[in-house]
Parts: structure tokens; sequence; C-alpha cells
């Protein structure tokens, strides 16, 4: 892991990006997830941000996650959407989601135990095909809600496609959805929010709002959506993360030089070759090897050869005046020039999140607390 990779966070931009998805979704209440320590930004410092913005919860994957943020202070409503332990969700207040009757049981008990009585979600499967009541989720919501000391604050479902050019599944997932709200209301059982919309929903399906939206990497300044263009996002969106490395050295060669392992890229005139503090130690793949470029003194620098361990190379022959000193911009704007998380998604064949997760998990962060400007 290299030392000098910094993560900047850019919390100005964080709190923009939650402004304009509440505007966008009519204002609705947000449940705002940073599961996997907030995609990468660090769960604790964009949770304290989101919080101050007014998200009415927060989303994470595993207790663990939650007790995080109430060790850091943070003490707003957490919905854990997998597999709470009783003893955690009691301990630090927490909303656990049920996704069967066996679990809502267990719950049940321990919250009669306890003389606590528990808000839980419930979760069901309208298409997604992994967690969720299935079968006549109305009468399990049923079941579940004459169990003793709990109240079903939230019911919950998850898109398996919403991000697809194609909206035939998502609108079926969201008619099985409202026709499930309707079949309980019409029995009496009014949960206080019903919530589907996933970053993707709630930037192309404004009908699965409901009574919450539930963004998660469109908080972090990105579209999941298939083929999108900033230019087409229905919300601003600003990249939260900035991620920048420095060099270890820079010098001239010969043409005819082989960059790097197995010699996959050799030079064809006397060259300038940068070599980057950055490897797949730090989460930058190996399958950006001669694929893709980097920022240096708002010029883009090409990768050469093989990414290694903790060093890659960049050609620097044609942007001059270059020092060792220089920062590199890896995701992030220098001058007019923009490299983001999806654009290195693009060239790796895979999707933001995966890029924001692993540059983001590793390296020092650095938190911005006042609005940035382009560095060249």
């Amino acid at each position: 892991m290299s030392s000098v990779l910094r993560v900047g966070i850019d919390l100005p931009a964080l709190s923009h990006n939650f402004s304009s998805i509440r505007r966008y979704a009519g204002d609705r209440p947000v449940i705002a997830v940073v599961k996997a320590d907030a995609y990468g930004h660090g769960a604790p410092e964009a949770a304290r941000c989101l919080v101050e913005e007014g998200a009415a919860w927060l989303g994470v994957a595993f207790a663990p996650e939650a007790v995080e943020l109430r060790e850091a202070g943070i003490a707003a409503p957490i919905i854990v959407f997998f597999d709470p332990d009783p003893d955690t969700v009691f301990a630090h207040g927490l909303t656990p989601v049920v996704f069967d009757l066996k679990k809502a049981e267990a719950l049940s008990r321990e919250a009669e135990r306890r003389h606590r009585p528990l808000r839980i979600h419930v979760k069901v499967d309208t298409g997604m095909g992994r967690l969720g009541l299935l079968g006549d989720a109305a009468a399990g919501i049923r079941a579940i809600a004459n169990l003793p000391a709990l109240e079903i604050e939230g019911v919950m479902s998850h898109f398996s496609d919403a991000d697809l050019r194609d909206p035939s599944f998502a609108l079926f997932q969201i008619s099985r959805f409202r026709e499930l709200k309707a079949d309980l209301a019409a029995g009496g059982l009014t949960p206080r929010v019903f919530h589907v919309a996933n970053s993707a929903a709630v930037l192309s399906r404004p009908e699965a709002h409901f009574d919450a939206v539930r963004p998660g990497l469109m908080l972090y300044g990105y579209s999941p959506l298939e083929n999108d263009a900033a230019a087409t996002h229905p919300v601003d969106l600003r990249p939260v993360m900035r991620v920048t490395t420095r060099f270890v050295s820079i010098r001239k060669v010969p043409a005819g030089t082989a960059i790097s392992y197995g010699r996959t890229w050799t030079t064809k005139r006397e060259s300038v070759i940068g070599v980057l503090a950055l490897g797949y130690a730090d989460g930058f793949s190996r399958v950006f090897s001669n694929n893709g470029e980097v920022l240096v003194r708002g010029k883009r620098a090409p990768i050469v050869g093989r990414v290694c361990m903790d060093l890659t190379m960049v050609d620097l022959t044609d942007i001059p005046d270059v020092s060792e000193s220089d920062e590199v911009a890896v995701i992030g704007e220098q001058g007019d020039e923009v490299v983001s998380a999806g654009d290195w998604a693009v060239r790796g064949g895979t999707i933001p999140y995966e890029i924001l997760l692993s540059l983001g998990s590793r390296a020092k962060k650095t938190v911005i607390s006042k609005a940035i400007s382009n560095q060249q």
C-alpha cells in the first residue's frame, strides 16, 4: 500500500448531492445508504454529514457497521439490511430488516424478554430473487404484525435491474409493490414508510419513490444507469472522492525500451516515463495495464506497461516540465480534464461501486470541509 496515495473526501459535494436528490424526490424522507464504509468514502464522516443535511435514516449492511457509527457518536436511526444480531440491535438501538417469519419470531421473543418494543422493516421479494418474503407477502407481513413487541415501521423491496435501459421488469416490480401496499392498507395495516427506490430508481423511475427514497451510489456522485452520461442526469451529481498520488521517479529512456513486467509496451521514441506510487496493492487493478490515463499538470498521461503491486508507469513525453513533486490525479479534476470512477469502470469492464471501494478502502483519507477548485 502506497504511503503517498491520498483519498480526498469532498463533504460539500456530498451535501450538494444529498440536497439535489431530496429536491428531485419531492422532499421525501431519504434513507442514506452508508454500507461498505460509505462505498469506500469513510462511513463515520459521510454519515455525520448526511445526518446534518437531513437524512431520516442511515442504511448499513451488517450490524458491526452500525456499531461503528454509534461509537462515532451518530445517534440517527440506522436500518440494518442483513441478518442483525439481536443483542447488538438492542444494545445500540438499531432498526433491523426482517425477511422471514422465523427471524421476526426470534426478535419478538427477545423484545418481549427485554420489555422493549422494537421497530422493524420487513423486506419482500418482488423479483430480486435474493432476500424477502415470497408468495403471499401481505399474509406474511400480517403474521409478523401480529407478533408481540414488534412495530412494523417500514416495508421495503429491492430492484434487480432498475439500472437497465429496458424498464419492463422494474415496472413489474413497482406494480407488485404498489399492489402489496394497497392490499395491506385495505386490511388496516399502514406502516409508516414503503421504500424501494435505490439510486437507479431515484433517477429513472419517479413512480418508485413511494414514501421514501434509498440512494446509495448517487450520494457519492455517480449514476448507476446503463450507458448513462453526466449530461443526461436529472439530478446534478458531483463526485465526492478524489484520489491522488505522487511520482517515485521520472526518467528519460531511449527508443526501444520495454516497460514493466512481460515487456507489453515498448517506447517508439526517446520517452519520458514516470513511475507512480500506485499499484494493485492499493486496489488499482492490473486490468488497467496499458489501459487508462491519469492527470498530470492538467494533461492526460497514458498508463504504459503492466500495473505492478506497488508501482504504475505513465508516459510523460508530451507533457512538459513535469517534476517528481507534481500531484497526479487518479480520480478527480485538473484544469479542464476529468478522470472519474465511471471512466475506470468502463475500462475495467466493471461498475463504479467496485472502483470506489477498491481505491477508497486502503488509502489514507483526507476530509475536505470546504469547496475545492480544480488543481493543475
